[in-house]
């Protein structure tokens, strides 16, 4: 009589928790998106200092993915498109010089609805990066780019807006409670904006969201006569991004600040 096989069981590991195994390709997932993102970031040339700046990249050009280039500062000195065309619709249709154009955001839009736009920049690799900016928008022959110190220039140009947008030493702007003009480059703003009105005393000037306000309102009523000034606040997404400076006729409500 043949003997019965005992029955064997066979040890089976229990399965994990629904909720365990959608944490695993979640996080799977995000290493995927992480893993594409830092490629295409170094594929364009983008150094992960300013990649929160790139993440915003559709905010500082609209037509980014047309051929936009930049450099490591322009990243995060560049106008915000948004602010930048609401800059242009208060300049007028005249000639507008723009002193410290960096990789162009301000001239394009300025091109868009004036006569004329004078770009200046010292740095010749920035003008080489408006000049590519610009014929992304087709504005480049409304522009004349000029290499060169502005305040080496500025008694010599003529124009009916300036516009300053001078750099604010850049990110750790943000972690002075109170910006002061002395804080600007290359020099304060004092001096700047002086130099400024040897062109005209119609100003525009963008500075940053935790500018000493008095300062500003000083640099209306220190001119001879004093000028004309409104103070904006600039959002985008609804955070605030600057602070813009009318002064003279470009100021439409004088002593006002809107947002």
């Amino acid at each position: 009589m043949k003997k019965k096989k005992k029955a064997t069981t066979t040890d089976s590991k229990p399965l994990k928790p629904r909720a365990n195994r959608s944490k695993k390709r979640n996080r799977t997932k995000k290493r995927v998106k992480n893993a594409k993102k830092q490629s295409l970031l170094a594929k364009q040339g983008v150094s992960p200092l300013v990649e929160k700046y790139w993440l915003q990249r559709y905010n500082l050009f609209s037509l980014y993915d047309e051929g936009i280039k930049m450099d490591e500062e322009g990243w995060f000195s560049v106008t915000p498109e948004e602010i930048a065309i609401k800059h242009a619709e208060r300049s007028g249709s005249g000639t507008v010089i723009d002193c410290f154009t960096g990789v162009g955001g301000n001239a394009i839009q300025f091109a868009k609805v004036c006569y004329h736009v004078v770009a200046i920049d010292i740095d010749p690799n920035k003008i080489g990066l408006a000049i590519n900016n610009a014929k992304v928008y087709g504005v480049e022959d409304y522009i004349d780019f000029v290499i060169g110190d502005f305040f080496q220039l500025a008694s010599s140009l003529k124009g009916d807006v300036a516009f300053l947008s001078p750099p604010w030493g850049g990110p750790t702007y943000k972690s002075f409670g109170s910006y002061t003009l002395d804080l600007l480059k290359p020099k304060d703003g004092y001096s700047i904006f002086q130099e400024a009105q040897k062109i005209t005393s119609n100003i525009i000037m963008f500075l940053p969201r935790n500018v000493d306000i008095n300062q500003v309102e000083e640099l209306s009523w220190l001119s001879s006569p004093p000028l004309n000034l409104e103070v904006e606040e600039n959002y985008v997404e609804s955070r605030l991004k600057g602070i813009t400076a009318y002064f003279g006729n470009t100021a439409v409500v004088p002593g006002g600040v809107i947002s």
